[in-house]
């Protein structure tokens, strides 16, 4: 897969990619009739989006509560030190963790903050516990649980 911008991309494969997103279901004929191309153009063209990583999958989006997993954590941690080891030995170890959506390297306060979908909070109290303070090189985290999501469009733990 090649480095991609959006600069390799013309206003059909913005089309595209902008019908795609809004719905994902979309056969290839009806794409190709929203982007006004043929269908053959609309294939070849949406196949060069997958190839070259501007179109990365698909997936259905669950309601969380409706399978089991109505509690949101945010969670920043702290590492015992600023390292490419210690950094990857996090990162190894966290995206093995089903439960946590979202692991990001940020700026400011912590070194990641981790997005974290458990059933409640007892659930996470379980998880934080026997998993998160025992991920490598955790020297503290901080807890944020969520009051009201206002967007989630990330896949859950099952």
């Amino acid at each position: 897969m090649k480095e991609s911008s959006t600069t390799d991309l013309d206003r059909i494969d913005l089309n595209i990619l902008r019908a795609l997103q809004s719905d994902g279901r979309l056969t290839n004929a009806e794409l190709a009739e929203r982007v006004n191309v043929s269908p053959a153009t609309c294939h070849r063209r949406t196949q060069r989006l997958f190839d070259e990583g501007f179109i990365t999958g698909f997936r259905a989006e669950i309601a969380p509560a409706s399978v089991g997993f109505g509690a949101l954590v945010m969670v920043g941690v702290v590492l015992d030190r600023s390292t490419p080891e210690s950094f990857a030995a996090f990162e190894g170890a966290a995206v093995k963790l089903k439960h946590v959506l979202e692991c990001n390297l940020v700026a400011g306060d912590f070194d990641y903050l981790l997005k974290i979908r458990v059933r409640d909070m007892a659930d996470f109290n379980k998880l934080h516990g026997e998993k998160l303070i025992a991920l490598p090189g955790v020297r503290q985290t901080r807890t944020f649980f969520v009051m009201k999501e206002v967007k989630d469009d990330a896949r859950l733990p099952f």
